[in-house]
């Protein structure tokens, strides 16, 4: 009888080891797959958020939006080669930073526009000529232009002026061979300030054209796979 409940007691041992083991591994399962598809879904909603939210918080959201692990790694890479061309590109016209693992380009709007214009200039148009073939040739990319005012002028007038400008910049790189897909535009008039409009040097940081440059599904999901 000790012999039976020996054996028994082993039994129930090894049976409840092997029940945990399968919990184990279904819930690893679950885990890899719930991640899978919170990074496809947030390539696919770090769009949205921004223009939701606006860019007075534009480096918060890109550094909280990251895949991390050996995925973010490659991303990371990719956009590393991404923004040492566009610096080349760009030069002294736009500040070109790395954030996350996606791309900031902030423009001057008194570089790009004349007053109460959304002409672009034409050194203006020669340097974003040079980004948009950078832009082609990195494919694997989707790209929010975000345009600014100062608080100068009335609400109407500013929000206006600032789509105009955001919309002057996504139809010139779609001219240039940007893909429409790729390409989603807003204007936020006077609402999104970095600086003081009470002071000059406040309200010329604020009148500004941003462009965030920011992973794909496409190249999440390869990055996933562990294709560079």
């Amino acid at each position: 009888m000790q012999i039976k409940l020996m054996f028994s007691n082993h039994a129930r041992k090894s049976a409840a080891f092997f029940m945990l083991s399968l919990l184990l591994l279904h819930s690893f399962s679950c885990n890899r797959t719930a991640q899978g598809t919170a990074i496809g879904a947030a390539a696919g909603a770090l769009v949205g958020v921004l223009i939701a939210k606006g860019s007075d918080n534009a480096k918060g959201i890109l550094i909280g939006a990251t895949v991390g692990g050996i995925a973010g790694a490659i991303i990371g890479s990719y956009m590393d080669k991404h923004a040492r061309k566009l610096k080349e590109d760009l030069g002294k016209s736009a500040e070109v930073e790395r954030v996350g693992e996606s791309i900031l380009v902030t423009f001057d709007s008194g570089i790009m526009f004349d007053v109460d214009s959304y002409a672009l200039k034409a050194a203006t148009r020669a340097n974003l000529d040079k980004a948009a073939e950078t832009m082609k040739e990195y494919d694997k990319t989707e790209i929010i232009v975000m345009g600014h005012t100062d608080a100068t002028g009335s609400d109407e007038y500013n929000q206006k002026l600032s789509e105009n400008r955001a919309a002057a910049v996504s139809s010139f790189l779609q001219q240039n061979g940007v893909t429409a897909s790729r390409l989603t535009k807003k204007g936020f008039g006077e609402q999104k300030p970095v600086a003081s409009n009470t002071s000059v040097s406040g309200r010329e940081q604020n009148r500004r054209v941003e462009i965030a440059i920011v992973a794909s599904k496409a190249l999440v999901e390869s990055a996933k796979k562990g294709e560079k």
